[in-house]
């Protein structure tokens, strides 16, 4: 679900998410699924996006405020 899971593939992948967060990966992987199973609905939550943008700055890896944000439907 996107955003999450172009975040996610962007930075590594779930694992290397979890690490730079700090929280086991079943948390990361949570953001890809449905809020009716436990997740997100593709959201990453607003206390990770400072840590997950500082990261990628660090890394050279393209990733802005705007891509946290959800793709509205047509």
């Amino acid at each position: 679900m996107e955003p999450a899971a172009s975040i996610i593939d962007r930075l590594g992948g779930v694992t290397r998410v979890a690490s730079i967060v700090g929280v086991h990966r079943t948390r990361v992987s949570n953001w890809k699924r449905p809020r009716q199973v436990g997740g997100t609905n593709g959201r990453v939550p607003q206390d990770y996006h400072v840590k997950l943008l500082e990261h990628a700055r660090e890394n050279g890896i393209p990733l802005s405020a705007d891509d946290f944000l959800p793709v509205p439907h047509s």
